[in-house]
């Protein structure tokens, strides 16, 4: 269930069109996006800032973190590179 779909201004919160779901900020801006499969979270999704800059890539499986999930900061320089096997982060070893 995706709960509310608007904003109080009226802006979506998300479309779901076919097994892609994109998510809104209520400036209208691209806030994030990727598949939803039988209303699961799958596959690679990416997240932005508001200001349109790539912020995060992740991914999942079953609604869980699965994979590798790479964050940027504001000078797009990788502040978190870590991996996942269903929801449970993998330590890297020494």
């Amino acid at each position: 269930m995706l709960g509310k779909d608007t904003y109080a201004n009226g802006q979506k919160i998300y479309v779901l069109s076919g097994k892609k779901l994109t998510y809104y900020y209520k400036s209208g801006k691209l806030k994030a996006e990727g598949p939803y499969i039988n209303e699961l979270f799958e596959g690679e999704w990416k997240f932005y800032r508001e200001t349109g800059q790539l912020w995060e890539i992740g991914h999942f499986m079953n609604n869980l973190k699965h994979g590798s999930w790479v964050r940027w900061d504001r000078s797009d320089k990788i502040e978190y590179d870590e991996n996942f096997i269903e929801g449970k982060i993998v330590k890297k070893k020494k």
